[in-house]
């Protein structure tokens, strides 16, 4: 497995080139960049970002040494599943700008949230939106090259991992799965099992910490910080077969950026060698 980070944890004055050399520098493998609001951040894609600019961002990780493996987003709310046909299309231009991103920046997945459950919406139906629009752009999905990972969030889209493996094989596409991210279950779960239930379905990972503190509550905690037992994840991704980056995905530091930087990379070390050979 490889290492990687997600550019919402670097303050966000930085610019791509400061924030690969740093990345870099602290022994990460690859970045995950998220499509944004514009000017979000000096180092976010943008509804609004052009070829010209991918072609200088992908130089520039090049130059670092860095690959580019995957595009998230924080701008899909709960529009996936809505009722409503300008937040369908809302979803959608998201999407395809991603695709878009991730074709020109040689990602192999973008992530996208599923969601929209309201107080008139209910689970069933907003499962039912989810799926008929993932299938009427499965086909365009497909022949971009790239793949799409759907996440577990907190938005209670996502329930147990019988719910997510269900909507994945239901959908019944090679190029849609799981974009598992192993914090946002430890709540109430534990991520290996999940991870064993999803297997071969997963996509991509994202790594946080979570100390859970009794019941089901807790806060989120830098990697080896919290309770989640990260050598059953490992060999539960082993598995699976998953042989991929573990991008890590903090709040951050912006007094001590590279402190954050370093302890996450020594971290995700030695998650990785919970599995053996690297």
């Amino acid at each position: 497995m490889k290492k990687a980070l997600n550019a919402w944890s670097v303050p966000s004055e930085v610019p791509f080139d400061a924030m690969f050399a740093s990345l870099a520098k602290a022994g990460f493998e690859g970045v995950e960049l998220n499509v944004d609001r514009a000017g979000a951040s000096a180092h976010a894609l943008s509804l609004a970002s052009t070829a010209a600019d991918y072609a200088a961002i992908r130089a520039s990780a090049e130059r670092a040494g860095l690959a580019l493996p995957t595009i998230s987003t924080s701008l899909y709310a709960n529009q996936l599943g809505s009722d409503d046909a300008a937040e369908i299309d809302g979803a959608l231009r998201v999407l395809r700008k991603q695709l878009e991103a991730a074709q020109a920046l040689g990602a192999e997945v973008v992530l996208v949230v599923p969601g929209g459950m309201t107080a008139q919406r209910s689970f069933a139906k907003a499962h039912r939106n989810v799926r008929t629009t993932l299938r009427e752009i499965a086909s365009e999905i497909e022949g971009s090259g790239v793949r799409v990972g759907l996440e577990n969030v907190w938005n209670s889209f996502f329930g147990s991992p019988d719910d997510m493996a269900r909507l994945i094989d239901d959908l019944g596409s090679p190029a849609i799965g799981a974009y598992f991210d192993v914090g946002n279950v430890a709540i109430f779960s534990s991520p290996e099992d999940w991870i064993e239930v999803l297997g071969k379905r997963i996509m991509a990972i994202h790594v946080k910490d979570f100390a859970r503190a009794g019941g089901y509550g807790g806060s989120w905690a830098n990697l080896l910080e919290g309770t989640i037992r990260w050598e059953r994840v490992v060999q539960a991704l082993q598995a699976a077969g998953f042989d991929g980056y573990l991008t890590a995905e903090l709040p951050a530091m912006p007094n001590t950026p590279d402190f954050l930087y370093s302890i996450t990379s020594q971290a995700l070390d030695i998650i990785i060698a919970y599995g053996g050979a690297k």
